[in-house]
């Protein structure tokens, strides 16, 4: 559970710090400064969180390996390597079904701007 809530924290603020990116990129020369002030303190705060975000992941990388450890101690090899097999692709799920999402509201919001325009 832990896992599935760190994963989905680092990939919203990476989401949200990209959009701030972009954001900042897209600003004109008549942009005014307020507007890019309080862009730069939103990725600064962002970067921030981000990196809270990666001490907590590797916080539960190490209590994954200490309950890892105690798992070890009361599964047959077989059932250790589908527990170990188990974790790994939960991880690698969750990030790409985010970044599926992503995309989909990507692909929504561009097809949209595109309804507009016509």
């Amino acid at each position: 559970g832990d896992l599935d809530k760190v994963v989905n924290l680092l990939l919203s603020l990476s989401g949200r710090l990209a959009r701030v990116e972009t954001a900042l990129g897209s600003l004109g020369p008549h942009t005014p400064a307020e507007d890019k002030v309080a862009l730069r303190e939103k990725q600064r705060l962002l970067v921030a969180q981000l990196e809270d975000a990666k001490e907590l992941k590797e916080h539960v990388g190490r209590r994954e390996e200490a309950v890892g450890a105690m798992v070890a101690r009361y599964l047959p090899a077989e059932h250790l390597q589908d527990y170990q097999h188990f974790i790994k692709m939960k991880s690698a799920l969750i990030t790409e079904q985010r970044e599926l999402e992503e995309k989909i509201k990507l692909g929504q919001e561009q097809l949209r701007c595109l309804r507009e325009s016509l």
